[in-house]
């Protein structure tokens, strides 16, 4: 087999994933932050004013407001894909993969899979994003979906989920890529898939493309809802 120098292409796809993985998302589905509560009155005014009318201060009842979430941290996603799936989505990668660090692992959680196997590239990468309540995670998932358009319904996967594949050219290199955006209650699963041809320049059909991506979709959100709270 002759060596080929690796195109610009498979260099640019090698790491800016991991930046839209660690860096991108977390602009878009980060917990929601909590206000401070506000300062209550002065317990010594309280007690006085009880003593001065002859009223007697009763506690106050206990909150009902609490929010329980369905999902309360992200499984862990290498192992969220069976390995014969990894295997067949990504020749010539590691089974076990490699998780991409990230600032809280209770909400954030990210896997990837690559190989470079003769000419043929393949790259897979699953993302768990857990949010503070089950509206966060639907608006996160109206407005990814809204911004990545000609794509379309995935039925029974988890609450709603949508697929999309598009095709990119780069010094006449092809490449394309699938995304399936994934809700569950107050999770969203992303998975990203995408390959080339450095040999032929071309790129892998629509249908394998797609298919590859919802198979991994599929097995990732078994493997949350597996770990669910609720």
């Amino acid at each position: 087999m002759r060596e080929l120098p690796l195109p610009l292409a498979l260099t640019a796809r090698l790491s800016p994933v991991v930046v839209l993985a660690c860096a991108g998302w977390a602009l878009t589905s980060g917990p929601l932050a909590a206000s401070p509560a506000a300062a209550g009155p002065n317990t010594e005014q309280q007690e006085n004013r009880g003593a001065d009318d002859g009223s007697a201060s009763e506690p106050s009842a206990p909150s009902s407001t609490a929010v329980t979430k369905t999902y309360a941290s992200a499984p862990a996603p290498c192992t969220s894909i069976a390995e014969k799936t990894v295997t067949s989505l990504v020749p010539g990668a590691k089974p076990a993969g490699k998780e991409i660090p990230s600032t809280d692992t209770k909400v954030r959680r990210t896997c990837s899979w690559n190989a470079l196997k003769d000419y043929d590239y393949r790259w897979l990468d699953v993302s768990f994003e857990i949010m503070a309540t089950d509206e966060a995670a639907l608006k996160s998932y109206q407005q990814r979906t809204s911004d990545k358009s000609g794509g379309g319904a995935v039925p029974g996967l988890g609450d709603s989920a949508y697929s999309v594949v598009n095709l990119t050219t780069e010094d006449k290199q092809e490449t394309r890529e699938g995304v399936v955006l994934a809700r569950s209650a107050n999770a969203i699963v992303v998975v990203t898939y995408n390959g080339s041809d450095f040999e032929s320049k071309k790129a892998p059909s629509t249908d394998e493309i797609n298919k590859g991506a919802i198979k991994a979709a599929k097995e990732a959100m078994a493997a949350l809802e597996n770990g669910r709270t609720g």
